[in-house]
C-alpha cells in the first residue's frame, strides 16, 4: 500500500497487482451445495446508485444464462450509510441464502460507528467483481473546459458560493471531494442529496456547480452532452472517455478507486462459498459483463479466497488512515 502523503487512496493491493482482470486459478473445490430458496442480493446503496446498477446487472446476467436454479432478489438497504445492510448481514450469520454487493462504506461506516455489528473482519468474502473510478464533473453549459478553469472559477466564487453536490458526508464522493480540496486548497459549500441519482441530477438542474462521482452515475447525461468530465481520479485514462485526462496528468497525484465486491454473512458453509465463487466467476467471464464494465468505465477485477481477504483488509487499513487524516478517528 502506498503512503498517505502521495495521496493514493482506495488502492489496497491494486497498487501492486496492476489494473484490469486478474486471472484466477480454478475455483476452490468444496462440498457440493445448492440454494434451496431464493437468494437475497443485499445492496448497501439506494436504487439507481452505481452499486445498485452493478448489482442489478449481475442479477440480469445470472437470469439470462440461467446460472442459478433459484431466483436472485435485489434488496436495497442504504440506511445509515450502509450500516443498515451491515447489521442485516450480522443478523443473517450462517445463512447461505444471502449475499451483498459492496462499496467503500463497507470500510468507513463500521469505522465511524462502533454500533454497526458487521465489518470486513466478520463477513465472508466471496468475490471481487470490479473497481470503480471517480470523475470531477461540471454542467456542459458552463465555460469551464479544463481543471484550471474549474479551480479559477471556484476561487473566484469563494467557498460560500461554489456548490459541490454529493451524497452523505463521509461517503465515497464526499471523501474524494475532500481529497481534491486537500490537494488544491480550493474549498466549496457541500450540498448533500439523498442518493447519487439526485446528486447527479442536481448538476443538470444547476443546483450545484460540480460533483465528484462514479462515471456510471453521470453516463446518461454525459452521452447527451449535458455534463462535462474534467479529470479522472483513475491511474490511467478511462476507455469510456479517453479524451479526459487523469489528475496525475494534470500535476495532482490523486487516485481513488472503489471496490465492487460480493460478500456474505459470517459463518457461511464452505460449500456455499464455493457455489458463489463459481456463480460469480461465470458472470465475470461473460460477454455481458465485459460490455457493461467497459461502458460504465469500470476496471474488471477478480479475486477470491485469501487474496480477496487480504485485499479487503488492505482497503480497511487505507480507509482507516483516510479517516484519521480527516480527524474523524483517534
Amino acid at each position: 500500500m502506498r503512503t498517505m502523503d502521495r495521496r493514493h487512496f482506495g488502492l489496497g493491493l491494486m497498487a501492486g497487482l496492476g489494473l484490469g482482470t486478474l486471472a484466477p486459478g480454478r475455483a476452490r473445490a468444496t462440498a457440493r451445495w445448492t440454494p434451496r430458496r431464493p437468494i437475497e442480493f443485499v445492496i448497501m446503496a439506494a436504487r439507481g446508485d452505481g452499486a445498485d446498477r452493478l448489482a442489478r446487472k449481475i442479477i440480469a446476467i445470472i437470469e439470462k444464462h440461467r446460472l442459478s436454479d433459484q431466483p436472485i432478489v435485489p434488496v436495497n438497504k442504504d440506511g445509515r450509510s450502509g450500516g443498515e445492510a451491515l447489521d442485516y448481514l450480522a443478523d443473517k450469520a450462517g445463512d447461505p441464502h444471502v449475499v451483498m454487493a459492496t462499496l467503500n462504506s463497507l470500510f468507513t461506516t463500521p469505522l465511524r460507528n462502533a454500533s454497526v455489528r458487521a465489518d470486513v473482519t466478520t463477513l465472508t468474502p466471496i468475490a471481487s467483481m470490479a473497481v470503480e473510478n471517480f470523475v470531477l464533473w461540471v454542467n456542459a453549459e458552463t465555460d469551464i473546459m479544463t481543471l484550471d478553469d474549474y479551480l479559477a472559477a471556484a476561487r473566484q466564487a469563494g467557498p460560500e458560493n461554489w456548490r459541490m453536490g454529493g451524497t452523505g458526508l463521509g461517503q465515497e464522493d464526499s471523501l474524494v471531494t475532500d481529497i481534491l480540496v486537500q490537494a488544491t486548497g480550493v474549498r466549496h459549500s457541500y450540498l448533500r442529496f439523498e442518493d447519487s441519482g439526485a446528486a447527479a441530477k442536481s448538476l443538470i438542474d444547476k443546483q450545484v456547480d460540480a460533483t465528484v462521482s462514479n462515471p456510471a452515475e453521470q453516463m446518461d447525461y454525459y452521452a447527451v452532452d449535458k455534463t462535462r468530465p474534467l479529470a479522472t481520479f483513475s491511474p490511467l485514462r478511462l476507455g469510456a472517455m479517453p479524451e479526459v485526462p487523469t489528475f496525475r496528468e494534470l500535476g495532482h497525484d490523486l487516485v481513488y478507486l472503489s471496490q465492487r465486491s460480493v460478500v456474505a454473512p459470517g459463518d457461511l458453509p464452505d460449500g456455499a462459498r464455493g457455489f458463489y465463487e463459481k456463480l460469480f466467476w461465470k458472470v465475470h467471464t461473460s460477454a455481458e459483463w465485459r460490455i457493461y464494465t467497459d461502458g460504465e468505465a469500470l476496471y474488471r477485477h477478480w479475486l477470491i479466497g485469501r487474496m480477496l481477504s487480504d485485499y479487503l483488509h488492505a482497503e480497511l487499513a487505507t480507509h482507516r488512515a483516510i479517516l484519521k487524516a480527516r480527524g474523524e478517528l483517534g
